[in-house]
């Protein structure tokens, strides 16, 4: 169990698994109202939003747990007691139904990420400007081969005809690890996920638009753990309702619709 994701205000995880394990049984199942879930950490914050409009609408307890999707996924398939999964592609939760550890009937897509270039120079020229000029000392991205938002990424380089050399560009392992190399100064470009915007303040940004690249669709799927589970079955019909809707536009996602 080491190396589990954080799971922020819960109990330890021994006590966890515990309590789960009594609420799997008989008529005690019924009154667990309370889910657990498995989010990826470029949703982090929209989760949290979602979850207090959840629980004040239903009733029903949240509780949340982030890592990578590729951490989230190995402890899944690991045993971790998780109730529904909030992935940052559509991969590992379709990997997920096809090997039995969640229910087909439940996949669907529940956000679509934004791609936006930052730029840290002030008084800069619009930062895609200076990518289509190669005026940049350090460009970040995530790295394509483990990141929905790298893969986009580095779309748009190709459709930009923009081939920097490989000590001009710093790939991180996600689109979170990106945002640090940007904001702490190791980058003067990036590419980051609009939903992170209000976490840097950068010179200048430019949105990318959404037809330049693949879409970043990420899936949400109903663990076979969750199955049953009155909280996590009404959590996965909240994910397409308009009030989740709102709150994925109000983070800089679409709906998945």
């Amino acid at each position: 169990m080491e190396g589990w994701a954080h799971l922020p205000g819960m109990k330890p995880l021994a006590s966890l698994i515990l309590a789960m394990a009594l609420c799997l049984g008989g008529a005690a199942r019924g009154a667990c109202d309370e889910v657990l879930i498995a989010v990826a950490a470029n949703f982090a914050r929209p989760a949290e939003a979602l979850a207090e409009r959840f629980e004040s609408k239903t009733g029903h307890t949240v509780r949340l747990a982030t890592g990578s999707t590729g951490a989230l996924y190995a402890q899944i398939r690991h045993g971790a007691p998780f109730d529904v999964f909030l992935a940052a592609d559509q991969a590992r939760p379709a990997a997920l139904v096809d090997d039995g550890f969640a229910e087909a009937d439940s996949l669907r897509t529940y956000a679509i990420g934004r791609l936006v270039l930052v730029s840290s120079r002030q008084g800069s020229d619009d930062p895609l400007a200076r990518l289509e000029a190669r005026d940049v000392t350090r460009l970040a991205l995530a790295n394509a081969d483990l990141a929905p938002y790298g893969r986009a990424a580095e779309q748009v380089l190709t459709r930009l005809d923009t081939d920097l050399p490989p000590h001009q560009m710093i790939r991180g392992q996600n689109i979170a690890q990106t945002l640090v190399t940007f904001s702490t100064g190791n980058a003067d470009l990036a590419f980051i996920a609009r939903s992170q915007l209000d976490l840097v303040r950068p010179a200048a940004a430019h949105p990318i638009p959404s037809g330049w690249h693949d879409p970043i669709r990420q899936d949400a799927v109903l663990l076979t753990r969750g199955s049953g589970n009155p909280a996590a079955e009404a959590w996965m019909d909240f994910l397409t309702s308009p009030a989740a809707a709102q709150v994925l536009h109000n983070h800089g996602y679409g709906d998945g619709e």
